[in-house]
């Protein structure tokens, strides 16, 4: 086994979605190995039970950290919300988890109004109801579930008539509304920010929590002096529990150079397979 700083920080999604959080990790921690599990046979997660989600969350963090995780960001809101509590309960690893941006936007917003993007289990999750309780008590805090805008990013339609038609119908009310603030509170929603600030408009900020999730990695792994010290560009494994050759299409155009580099290593499963019942190693 590596010793501590050397070893990887682990990150999960159900699809692509999380790659929003991995490359603002990436970009604030380059030194750092990364394992980016998407767990795309079950995706979406928002359309399962929070029981399900937890008993998947879990084999997802026990796959992580037979490969040496020594930090487990769970970079979905939907996971999150169901199954970081549980989680954190069962594993002493230390665990970074989503949630929706609420401090920041009730602190920005100019009309007291800030509008929310997110799962049904998000929003109606214990973190959200008490984020809203602690830092939103002056503020209206409008929620917009918006089925369908996850399965546009897995296929990896962006932009054009489709998104528009259904980023402009999950939004209208928070446009009736009149927010000023628009918390993004899926991981997947971030690859659709130019459509969303196009729908909404001018005036109204646009709120990504990963960058926030990125600074708080930094500090567990300082906190529990982990921080790799090399001065050389981490290393980057990513499974998925699907189709390994559009997964890494998705990737190379979600995320880039970083997303395509060589020394990304890429593993296949068995037709119908999951992490969950067969992990198995990247290839050389």
């Amino acid at each position: 086994m590596k010793n501590r700083r050397a070893r990887p920080i682990g990150l999960f999604d159900s699809g692509v979605g999380g790659l929003s959080v991995w490359r603002e990790v990436v970009a604030l921690l380059p030194a750092e190995d990364t394992i980016y599990v998407a767990d795309q046979v079950h995706c979406p997660y928002g359309e399962r039970t929070p029981e399900e989600i937890s008993t998947l969350s879990e084999g997802i963090t026990r796959f992580l950290l037979e490969q040496g995780a020594k930090v487990i960001v769970v970079a979905c809101n939907t996971a999150s919300a169901a199954a970081l509590c549980h989680l954190r309960q069962q594993f002493s690893v230390p665990f970074v988890g989503m949630e929706p941006a609420v401090k920041p936007a009730a602190e920005r917003t100019v009309r007291g109004k800030v509008g929310v993007m997110a799962t049904p289990t998000t929003l109606a999750g214990a973190p959200f109801i008490r984020l809203v309780n602690r830092f939103a008590q002056d503020v209206e805090v409008v929620q917009s579930i918006c089925p369908g805008l996850v399965q546009l990013v897995e296929e990896g339609e962006l932009d054009g008539p489709v998104p528009e038609e259904r980023v402009t119908g999950c939004l209208q009310p928070l446009r009736a509304e009149g927010v000023d603030v628009l918390v993004l509170g899926c991981t997947h929603y971030p690859f659709l920010r130019p459509v969303i600030e196009r729908v909404m408009g001018p005036g109204v900020e646009v709120i990504d929590p990963a960058p926030a999730v990125a600074q708080q990695v930094r500090r567990v792994l300082e906190r529990d002096e982990m921080l790799n010290e090399r001065q050389t560009a981490g290393a980057h494994r990513m499974y998925t529990s699907g189709d390994r050759r559009s997964f890494r299409r998705m990737v190379s155009r979600l995320v880039g150079e970083r997303g395509s580099a060589e020394r990304l290593m890429w593993v296949a499963h068995e037709e119908g397979g999951s992490i969950l019942s067969n992990p198995v190693l990247p290839r050389q």
